[in-house]
C-alpha cells in the first residue's frame, strides 16, 4: 500500500485550494528527503489562492516556499549529508535558465514530506527554532536580499518601509542593522505601526495622514528618502513612495500586483535622477548569511512567528491573512 501525507494543494486549473492526502515522496538519485517541521504562510501564497497573483503554468501543486525540517531520507549518490540533519530549503531554483519558485512551480512546503535535490537545502544550528528558520527564507532573506543587494543601502541613509507585514517588519530590522537612518515605517494598520516601532523604527505613519509629505520632510531635514522599499505591492504606495524619494532616490519595488508601475510626473523624475528598481527573492549567500547573523543574536526573530496553526488548518491561516491585513507578523503551518 501506497503511503500518504497531508498536503496543501492549488490547483491551477479550477483555481481551487485543499488540505487532501497525496502520496510521500521517494528520495531518488541525488535527491534527499526533508520531514518538514514548520512551513510559512505567506501574503504571495494568498494571491495565489485568491488568483490575483496568476503563473503562466496549469496542473497541481504544493503550496509553501518557506521550509524548515530534518533530512529522513537520503537517495542513491549522496554522502554529503546525512539523516537527522536539520535544515532550511532554498526558495527557488534555475532549470534551463529559468528561475522557479517552490511552492509555486513545483511542490513546495504545505506537506508532511518534500523532496529536494541536495544544492537545494542549507543546513541550520541546532540553536535554531524551527518555526524561526522556516521564514528564513522569504520573509526575512527577501527584504534582506532587496536592502543588501538590490538596494544597497549605506549607513545613514534616509530609508522608507511601506507594507510592515511579513517582509516589511523584518526590513524595518535589517535596515536598524545596516545602520540606515532615520526609518519610517508606512502602513494603514495601527497594529503594523506599532510593531515597526518596536523594531526600531523611528516613525511610522498612516499613509492617508494628511500631513505625510510633511512629517516626511522634517524626518529627513527637507531632504527626502534616499531610498523606499514597497513591500506594500500597492499602486497608491508606489506613487507615495516615489514622490517621497530625494535627488537620486531610489524606490526598490518588492511587493507584487501584476499591475503596472506608474510615474506621475517624468520631468520631475528625470531632473531628480530617481530610480524605480525592481526586487525578487535572494540568493543562496542572503540566507547563509542571515543563519549566521540570527545564530550569533544579530537579528532576532523571537517574535517573527505570530500563530503556530496545525497544517490541517491552512485554509484557516489564508482567511485569517485576507481578513486581518497587518495583524500577522508571520502565520507557520507545523504538519
Amino acid at each position: 500500500m501506497t503511503e500518504t501525507m497531508l498536503a496543501g494543494r492549488m490547483n491551477y486549473d479550477t483555481k481551487t485550494f485543499e488540505v487532501k492526502r497525496i502520496s510521500v515522496p521517494i528520495a531518488g538519485v541525488g535527491q534527499i528527503r526533508v520531514r518538514i517541521k514548520a512551513a510559512g504562510v505567506c501574503l504571495s501564497d494568498v494571491h495565489l489562492i485568491d488568483g490575483s497573483l496568476g503563473v503562466p503554468t496549469d496542473g497541481e501543486v504544493t503550496l509553501g516556499h518557506e521550509v524548515a525540517g530534518e533530512v529522513d531520507q537520503v537517495g542513491e549518490g549522496v554522502d554529503e549529508i546525512t539523516i537527522g540533519t536539520r535544515v532550511i530549503l532554498n526558495a527557488g531554483r534555475t532549470v534551463d535558465g529559468r528561475l522557479e519558485t517552490l511552492g509555486v512551480d513545483y511542490d513546495g512546503g504545505w506537506a508532511e514530506y518534500i523532496v529536494t535535490d541536495i544544492a537545494g537545502v542549507l543546513p541550520i544550528p541546532d540553536s535554531l527554532p524551527f518555526k524561526q528558520a522556516a521564514v528564513i527564507p522569504d520573509a526575512v532573506s527577501t527584504p534582506w536580499g532587496a536592502i543588501e543587494w538590490t538596494g544597497n543601502v549605506q549607513a545613514a541613509e534616509a530609508a522608507g518601509v511601506w507594507g510592515i507585514g511579513g517582509l516589511g517588519a523584518h526590513a524595518v530590522q535589517l535596515l536598524r542593522l545596516v545602520g540606515a537612518s532615520p526609518i519610517v515605517a508606512i502602513d494603514p494598520s495601527e497594529t503594523a505601526r506599532q510593531r515597526a516601532l518596536q523594531l526600531g523604527a523611528d516613525l511610522a505613519l498612516d499613509p492617508s495622514d494628511l500631513r505625510f509629505g510633511e512629517q516626511i520632510e522634517t524626518l529627513t531635514n527637507g531632504e527626502g528618502l534616499a531610498v523606499a522599499f514597497d513591500f506594500a505591492g500597492v499602486a497608491s504606495a508606489r506613487r507615495q513612495a516615489i514622490k517621497s524619494l530625494g535627488f537620486g532616490g531610489r524606490l526598490v519595488v518588492v511587493g507584487m500586483d501584476g499591475g503596472p508601475i506608474v510615474i506621475e510626473n517624468d520631468l520631475d523624475f528625470h531632473f531628480t535622477r530617481r530610480q524605480v528598481l525592481g526586487h525578487y527573492g535572494y540568493e543562496s549567500r542572503h540566507i547563509q548569511q542571515l543563519v549566521q547573523l540570527v545564530d550569533r543574536g544579530r537579528v532576532d526573530l523571537t517574535d517573527s512567528v505570530s500563530l503556530e496553526l496545525p497544517l490541517s488548518e491552512a485554509a484557516d491561516a489564508v482567511k485569517l491573512l485576507q481578513q486581518q491585513p497587518g495583524h500577522h507578523t508571520r502565520i507557520v503551518l507545523v504538519p
